[in-house]
């Protein structure tokens, strides 16, 4: 059975920020017309830095862009993809949505959480892996699907997924379905906050069973329908 939480059994950076981080902070903000919208972008570089979105990573946003502690508080409890407490190396997220649980989902969530001794949320003590289970990830036909740093685990069994997270606690390289190398989690905070990390385009960006529709289109000679002309807009008043 899953043991009691284990996130607090190592350690994640919580000191204060680099100069350099303020600096990549306002590059980040320089992308945008208005100040405010770099907020996403930075709470992820928030993350890269100190592997969960900290106090001091609260403060520092608020600080750059002129907003209380509060109002940022609001956006980073919001967004699941926004941690408030430590991250291991690897997120692992099982998706737990209709398909993927018909298909699996909750019985691979259910093993893992027995074979990393952890509950949902919660952390291996060796800071490797922290365990989740997620909403629909958009992959229905590769259910279950299993998600690691975000990147694609499709069709997934119990044994499958014990042996990934294994392979990702000893250190192996571990490729996922359709995309490059695993990246650790900070690694991809960084590319998130807008960073690239030159691994763009390593991996294909569909499968068969997510191009089967457009296959059968081609084979039928089937098109879309034309685009017709855009309405005017109407005044408000006249409606």
């Amino acid at each position: 059975m899953a043991s009691s939480n284990h996130t607090s059994e190592f350690l994640v950076d919580d000191t204060p920020f680099a100069d350099g981080v303020r600096e990549q902070m306002q590059a980040i903000i320089a992308r945008y017309p208005k100040p405010r919208s770099a907020l996403l972008p930075m709470l992820h570089l928030a993350q890269a830095e100190q592997g969960y979105v900290t106090p001091a990573g609260i403060e520092l946003c608020a600080q750059m862009l002129g907003l209380s502690t509060a109002e940022v508080s609001a956006v980073a409890t919001f967004y699941t993809m926004y941690k408030r407490r430590p991250v291991g190396d690897y997120h692992v997220g099982v998706c737990t949505n209709t398909l993927c649980a018909v298909m699996g989902g909750d019985a691979i969530f259910a093993a893992l959480k027995d074979h990393l001794e952890v509950g949902n949320d919660e952390t291996t003590p060796d800071g490797k892996v922290t365990l989740e289970h997620i909403e629909c990830n958009a992959a229905c036909d590769y259910a279950p699907v299993v998600m690691v740093n975000w990147e694609f685990f499709d069709n997934q069994t119990v044994e499958s997924a014990k042996d990934l997270t294994d392979r990702l606690r000893a250190g192996d390289d571990v490729v996922s379905t359709r995309g490059p190398k695993v990246c650790s989690f900070r690694e991809v905070e960084r590319v998130l906050a807008g960073f690239p990390d030159g691994l763009a385009g390593q991996g294909p960006s569909a499968g068969p069973a997510s191009l089967a529709g457009l296959r059968l289109a081609h084979e039928r000679g089937e098109t879309a329908p034309p685009v017709g002309p855009v309405p005017a807009a109407t005044d408000a008043k006249e409606a």
